[in-house]
C-alpha cells in the first residue's frame, strides 16, 4: 500500500512515519522484511542474522569453514613479505589518496593471517607521524602533494607566541614553500601544557592568511627533546632554542642562577597571563662552565650521551687480534695514518708503491666488525646513536672510548686487526682490480695533514719511514686525482671556520679550516676504498647500504639555471644534466667576483645525500655505485658494509645476519636522520661559540656579504670570522620589501633598491645572544655598498627593466 502525503522533516517526523509505516496494513500480518530492516537501521542498530540452528544444514556447512584459520594449501604460492616502514611511506606517498588496509595488503600481496603484522607497521607509523589517520580504517601519507591541510593533521609543537600559547606546524609538510602555521589551543583542565618537541593529532580549521587553529584531539607520546632546556635567569627559565620566544616560571623544583636545566610545563586552570610554569626535571651544569655549550645542543637535539652499561662491560673486555686462516699479516707493510691534529681515533691506514705501468695503492680499517657483533649491547648502542658528533670542546662517540680510542684505533707501532682492499690502477688512474681482505697490521706512523704536506713540500720523509714513502702517496693521489677530473666531478669550494677554545672553553680565535692536498689524497684513497666496496657486494650478491646522492630537484634546478644565466652560463635540462656541467659552469667564474657565490647557491641547490639499500648512483662524485667503508668507528653504515663483505667473501662468523638484511631500509633511514641531526647540532654549537665571541663586540661595523634572503630580513655572514646573523627588516632603508621571483634578492617596492646573495655589505652589531646563538646587524646608513665590480647593493633602478649582471 502507497502512503502519501507531504514531505518529511525533522528526525521525530521521520521517526513517527517510520513506525507508521511498520504497522500492518489490511491483509498483512507483520510489517514487511525491508521495513523492519530499516527501522533497525535507524536506531543506528544492524539486523540480526539468523541463528545457525536457523539456517539450512547446508548453508551451516558453507559458512564453518570461513571462519577457520587454515594453512595455505599445497602448491600455493609463497607468501610476500610484509613491508617494513620504509616500504609502506614510500607505498603511501605514491598513492592518489587514502587506502584502505584491506588495498593496502592487496597491493603487497599479503595473505590474511598477514594483516595483523600490517597493522602494527601502520600504527607505528601513526604514532611517529610520518602516516596520517584518514577515517576508521584508512591512512594516507600526511600533506601529500597538499597545498592545503586536512581538518585532522598531525603537527609537532615548535615554540610559544607572546602570550605563552604553543606554535606549531604540521609534520611531513610536502607542500611547496614553508609550512603553514597552526596555532594551538589552550590545553584542557589537568592536561599538561604542550611543550616544544610535542606531537599531537588535532583537529584544525583556518584562519586566513594560511594560518590555521588547532584543538588536541590525542597526544602522541613526546619525544626526548620535548622538555624545555633553559638557563635561569632572574628566577626565571629563559629557553636556549632561538625559536622559543617565551619565558617561564620555575613553579617546581629548585635552580640556581645561571644553571641550565632541563625543565617540563605544567597545567595551569583557566586563562594564564605572564609566564607559564614548568617543573625542573633535571640540572645539567652551569652556564659559562666549559663544555657547556656543547652540552646545551647535545640535549637541545637529543642526542645520547650514556652508553648501556652492558655496552660498556663488552668494550672493557675486549682483546687484540691474533693471525688466523682468515686473517693475512700485513704488518711488514709500512701503512701510515693520516688525521687531523685533534684527532684520537685512528680508523684508516694508506699506503701506495709505483708499479711498471702504474699504482698499488692500500688502504686498511679497523676491524670493528670483529668487536660490534650484529645483536649485541655494543650494537644496540651504535645503531641508537648511528654516528659520533664533533664539536669544538667534545666527542660523543658512537662506541665507547674503550674501543673508538683504544682497540679499534690504529694507534702507530701497535697490532690492530683490519679489513683492507688492494688497489692497482694504470697511470692516468684507471682502476684495473682490486682485492678485499682481513688482516692483522701494525702502523708505521701518525701524521698530521700538516705534517704530510710539509714532508711532500720539502721533499722528505719524517723520521721511521723508508726515503720516499710520502712522495709515492702523492704519485698515487695524482693519477685519482686525474682520474675524479676526467669524470667531471662536483668539487664545491665553500671556507670552513674552526673554533679554537682555551682551557676554560672560550674561544680563543676563529680561523679559516685548511684545505691542503694531504687532505684531498685521503679523500682520493678513501672514495677508490668506497667504490671497490660497493663493487664488491653487487659481485658477491650481498646486500649493500648505498651512499646515495640524487641529481637536483627540477624547481632547484630551475632557479639554478636562472641564477647562472646573468652569467650568460646555460645548463642542459634535468634528464641531461651532468655532474661535469655543474663543474664546467664553475671553471667559468673561476677569479670573478661572483666565483663564492657561484658555489653557495650551487650547494643549496643540491639534493641531500642518504644511506639507501637500493642503488640511485652518487651524483656528486659522478659515480655509479658508492658505499661507505672507511670510518666504521664513527659510521653504523660502514659497520654495515663491513659485516657484509666478511660474510660474502667468508672471512668470519661475525658478518651480516638475514635479520639485519630484511632491516636494511628503516636502518637506512634511521642513520640519516642521525647523520643530519649530528650536522645540525655541530652548526648549533659553532653558532653558539661565534655569538660568544663576538658578544663584547657591539657596535663595531664589519665587511659581511649577504648569504640568505627571508620573508623578514636577510641574512649576513661576517668576512672576519664567519659568523651569520639577520639583518631584520627594520634595520633596512625604510621600504616595503619583498623577495624577488628567484628567492634570491630583497626589492624595495617604493625605492626600488635591491639586495642580492653575495653582495658585499658594511654591518654593525646590534645584538649577540650566546644562549641561542643568534646575531642581529644593523645595516649601514649608506646602503654599506663596497664597490663591488658590476653590484648595485642598495641602489635604485628602474623597476620592470631588465639590468645586464643581474636576474
Amino acid at each position: 500500500m502507497t502512503r502519501k502525503g507531504p514531505p518529511i522533516k525533522g528526525k521525530k517526523a521521520a521517526r513517527a512515519a517510520l513506525a507508521r509505516a511498520s504497522k500492518p496494513v489490511s491483509g498483512e500480518k507483520r510489517p514487511p522484511k525491508a521495513v523492519e530492516h530499516s527501522k533497525r537501521a535507524f536506531k543506528g542498530g544492524k539486523p540480526k542474522a539468523a541463528a545457525p540452528a536457523e539456517r539450512p544444514r547446508e548453508q551451516q556447512r558453507e559458512i564453518a569453514p570461513r571462519r577457520l584459520r587454515v594453512a595455505p594449501p599445497e602448491g600455493a604460492p609463497p607468501m610476500a613479505q610484509v613491508p617494513s616502514a620504509a616500504e609502506l611511506r614510500k607505498f603511501l606517498a605514491n598513492a592518489p589518496g587514502k587506502m584502505r588496509t584491506t588495498e593496502i595488503s592487496r597491493a603487497f600481496n599479503l595473505r590474511p593471517d598477514q594483516r595483523g603484522e600490517l597493522r602494527d607497521v601502520i600504527r607505528s607509523l601513526k604514532a611517529e607521524g610520518t602516516v596520517a589517520p584518514a577515517g576508521r580504517r584508512s591512512v594516507e601519507a600526511p600533506l601529500h602533494k597538499r597545498q592545503t591541510l586536512p581538518d585532522m593533521c598531525m603537527v609537532e609543537v615548535f615554540g610559544t607566541d607572546t602570550e605563552g600559547d604553543p606554535l606549531a606546524r604540521p609534520v611531513g609538510w610536502q607542500g611547496e614553500g614553508q609550512a603553514p602555521l597552526v596555532y594551538m589551543r589552550p590545553e584542557q583542565r589537568g592536561q599538561p601544557a604542550l611543550a616544544p618537541g610535542d606531537r599531537v593529532l588535532a583537529r584544525i580549521r583556518p584562519i586566513g592568511g594560511g594560518k590555521y587553529e588547532g584543538r588536541t584531539f590525542k597526544r602522541i607520546e613526546a619525544r626526548d627533546n620535548a622538555k624545555i632546556l633553559g638557563v635561569v635567569e632572574g628566577g626565571l627559565l629563559i629557553p636556549t632554542d632561538r625559536r622559543n620566544k617565551s619565558t617561564w616560571s620555575i613553579a617546581q623544583g629548585a635552580a640556581a642562577e645561571g644553571e641550565i636545566i632541563l625543565a617540563e610545563p605544567i597545567a595551569s586552570p583557566g586563562r594564564h597571563f605572564g609566564p607559564r610554569p614548568v617543573r625542573v626535571v633535571e640540572v645539567l651544569g652551569q652556564l659559562g662552565q666549559a663544555k657547556s655549550v656543547s652540552l646545551i645542543c647535545i640535549h637541545a637535539h637529543g642526542i645520547p650521551v650514556d652508553f648501556d652499561p652492558e655496552a660498556v662491560a663488552q668494550a672493557e673486555k675486549a682483546r687484540g687480534v691474533r693471525i688466523s686462516k682468515s686473517r693475512e699479516d700485513l704488518r711488514p707493510i709500512p701503512l701510515i695514518t693520516i688525521d687531523g691534529e685533534d684527532a684520537r681515533d685512528f680508523d684508516d691506514a694508506v699506503y701506495a708503491e709505483p708499479l711498471e705501468d702504474g699504482w698499488k695503492v692500500m688502504v686498511a680499517i679497523a676491524d670493528v666488525a670483529h668487536y660490534v657483533t650484529p645483536g649485541s649491547a655494543l650494537d644496540r648502542d651504535a645503531r641508537r646513536r648511528g654516528n659520533s658528533v664533533y664539536f669544538p670542546d667534545r666527542v660523543v662517540p658512537m662506541l665507547p672510548e674503550q674501543l673508538s680510542n683504544g682497540w679499534c684505533s690504529l694507534r702507530p707501532n701497535e697490532d690492530r686487526g683490519c679489513l683492507f682492499v688492494e688497489m692497482e690502477f694504470d697511470k692516468s688512474g684507471t682502476k684495473r682490480r682490486h682485492r678485499f681482505g682481513r688482516g692483522l697490521m701494525r702502523s708505521a706512523a701518525r701524521l698530521t695533514y700538516e705534517q704530510a704536506q710539509e714532508a711532500q713540500d720539502a721533499g722528505t720523509d719524517p723520521a721511521g719511514l723508508a726515503p720516499g714513502h710520502i712522495a709515492r702517496l702523492y704519485g698515487a693521489f695524482q693519477a685519482l686525482l686525474a682520474d675524479r677530473l676526467r669524470r667531471g666531478t662536483l668539487d664545491l669550494d665553500i671556507p670552513e671556520r674552526k673554533v679554537v677554545l682555551n682551557d676554560k672553553g672560550e674561544v680563543s680565535s676563529v680561523r679559516p679550516r685548511a684545505r691542503l692536498d694531504s687532505h684531498r689524497l685521503i679523500e682520493e684513497f678513501m672514495v677508490a676504498a668506497n667504490v671497490c666496496a660497493a663493487e664488491e657486494l653487487e659481485r658477491l650478491s650481498q646486500p649493500c647500504m648505498y651512499r646515495v646522492h640524487d641529481r637536483p630537484s627540477d624547481q632547484k634546478l630551475e632557479g639554478l639555471r636562472q641564477f647562472l644565466a646573468q652569467f650568460d652560463i646555460s645548463l642542459p635540462q634535468g634528464d641531461r644534466l651532468l655532474p661535469k656541467n655543474l663543474a664546467h659552469a664553475l671553471t667559468k667564474v673561476k677569479g670573478e667576483p661572483h666565483e663564492r657565490l657561484t658555489h653557495e647557491v650551487m650547494l643549496r641547490s643540491q639534493s641531500q645525500a642518504a644511506y639507501e639499500p637500493d642503488n640511485i648512483g652518487h651524483f656528486g662524485l659522478a659515480l655509479a655505485r658508492y658505499a661507505h667503508f672507511t670510518s666504521p668507528i664513527r659510521r653504523y653504515a660502514d659497520l654495515l658494509v663491513h659485516r657484509a663483505l666478511i660474510r660474502g667473501l667468508k672471512l668470519g662468523k661475525d658478518g651480516i645476519t638475514e635479520a639485519e638484511a630484511t632491516t636494511m631500509p628503516d636502518t637506512g633511514e634511521h642513520i640519516t636522520l642521525t647523520e643530519r641531526r649530528a650536522a645540525l647540532a655541530e652548526r648549533d654549537a659553532v653558532d653558539r661559540y661565534l655569538a660568544a665571541f663576538m658578544a663584547g663586540r657591539q657596535g663595531e661595523v664589519f665587511p659581511a656579504r649577504i648569504s640568505g634572503v627571508t620573508r623578514f630580513g636577510m641574512f649576513v655572514t661576517v668576512e672576519e670570522t664567519g659568523a651569520s646573523g639577520l639583518v631584520p627588516f627594520s634595520a633596512l632603508p625604510d621600504d616595503r620589501w619583498e623577495e624577488d621571483g628567484t628567492g634570491m634578492a630583497l626589492v624595495g617596492k617604493r625605492t626600488g633598491m635591491r639586495f642580492s646573495l653575495g653582495d658585499e655589505v658594511e654591518v654593525a652589531l646590534r645584538e649577540a645572544n650566546a644562549l641561542t646563538g643568534s646575531l642581529q646587524f644593523q645595516l649601514r646608513p649608506s646602503g654599506g655598498h663596497r664597490g663591488k665590480p658590476g653590484a648595485r647593493a642598495g641602489k635604485p633602478f628602474k623597476t620592470g627593466r631588465r639590468r645586464p649582471g643581474k636576474a
